[in-house]
């Protein structure tokens, strides 16, 4: 039952899964690229967490957890949507409260642009760079979460890296041809 004692974690699962929340929903967000089926796939992640808690036995718990939800997030999408690509963007998460109009719609279109060029990825490239970039797992730790070798997961952030940069600097060529770049 959660919030009990488990012998394999030292302490509560709420102790251990609650914390990493955050990072749970940053992943599944990025994988199944909508924030209602990402709620959905934390929820079933975190049962399932409580569920096998006694077959956790030491290492990062964050990893743990962030394995189980990328696990969780590909039944959901070979399930539910195996061919459906849901894009939405929320500004209000990327435009700073106090910046001038002009300020902000440059910031937006950075970031919508760099969004747009993040999830064009392999889902293989997105999940490694996400765990890498944005919630700074180490590479062991994203091999494990990925249940791949440590060599696939520093060429996949390499190809990942590369494919993004193309993705980018293609954008910008296309913006200067129209004149909206210099």
């Amino acid at each position: 039952m959660a919030g009990e004692p488990d012998a394999g974690f030292g302490g509560s699962v709420d102790e251990i899964v609650l914390p990493h929340l955050d990072a749970a929903y940053n992943l599944a967000r990025w994988l199944v690229r909508n924030p209602h089926d990402a709620d959905d796939v934390v929820q079933e992640a975190c049962l399932r967490a409580v569920r096998f808690a006694g077959g956790y036995r030491e290492g990062n718990p964050r990893a743990w957890l962030l394995r189980i939800v990328r696990n969780t997030a590909y039944s959901f999408l070979q399930k539910k949507r195996p061919t459906e690509l849901v894009e939405q963007f929320d500004e209000l998460l990327y435009v700073p409260e106090r910046a001038d109009a002009e300020i902000e719609m440059i910031r937006s279109v950075e970031n919508r642009t760099l969004q747009v060029a993040l999830e064009a990825l392999p889902i293989r490239f997105r999940e490694a760079l996400v765990l890498r970039e944005l919630e700074g797992l180490s590479y062991k730790e994203i091999a494990g979460v990925m249940d791949v070798p440590i060599g696939t997961v520093m060429s996949s952030l390499a190809r990942a890296r590369e494919q993004l940069r193309q993705r980018l600097l293609g954008d910008r060529a296309k913006e200067a041809r129209r004149g909206l770049r210099e």
